[in-house]
């Protein structure tokens, strides 16, 4: 792995296809078999050595046939065009999973998994995230449109409230969980309603998430 030093922090809103609660953050196989996943990020604090990274984002699509541990999965990556060259180069170095302790982040863990990783976008992210009532949503024009929802109850119509801690993640290790609704086109096609979704405030170096 590279010695640079790096470090991501803001909002992620991060979508599938299981069954609320994600089977995946409790080590079972997916819901259906399959995962398919939309997550985008805000980065509100960060920097790839002395490359600034505030206030760019990212999103990726993913696609695995089986359970994500089994392998033979596909992702794209997609850079904020307002970002830079520097910064582009810098995003894909972390995003890529190269620049992380083996094991230690979400990024090097999925890319273990990954046979087919297709030529990354440089595209406008539509970003947006509300921690006060745990919703957000994240679009790229002709790729990826997700939304996400607190759980409704369907006995009260009322919010249900869910929050996981996972002290040895390699994402989070917090966060809300909730309902997602994602579209995506492209090269990765994605489409549910009532999927898993979950909300953090992702705190990412190379040796795995902070706090």
């Amino acid at each position: 792995m590279s010695t640079i030093d790096w470090v991501i922090r803001g909002p992620e809103i991060s979508t599938c296809n299981c069954n609320w609660g994600c089977p995946c953050q409790f080590n079972s196989l997916p819901t259906h078999g399959n995962c398919r996943a939309g997550v985008a990020m805000r980065i509100d604090e960060g920097h790839f050595g002395d490359v600034s990274l505030d206030d760019v984002h990212w999103a990726a699509m993913f696609a695995w046939p089986k359970a994500i541990h089994e392998g033979n999965g596909e992702a794209l990556l997609i850079l904020d065009e307002r970002a830079g060259d520097a910064q582009r180069e810098a995003l894909l170095a972390i995003l890529s999973g190269e620049t992380s302790v083996p094991g230690a982040t979400m990024f090097s863990v999925f890319a273990s998994t990954l046979t087919k990783v297709h030529e990354p976008v440089v595209a406008q992210i539509l970003f947006e995230a509300d921690f006060d009532n745990w919703s957000g949503e994240f679009s790229v024009p002709g790729y990826i449109d997700a939304k996400a929802a607190p759980i409704t109850n369907p006995m009260s119509g009322e919010p249900h409230r869910a929050k996981v801690t996972l002290p040895g993640g390699f994402e989070y290790r917090e966060a809300e969980f909730v309902s997602s609704r994602t579209r995506g086109q492209g090269p990765i096609p994605l489409d549910w309603t009532d999927g898993h979704g979950h909300l953090c405030m992702l705190h990412m170096t190379p040796h795995g998430p902070v706090g």
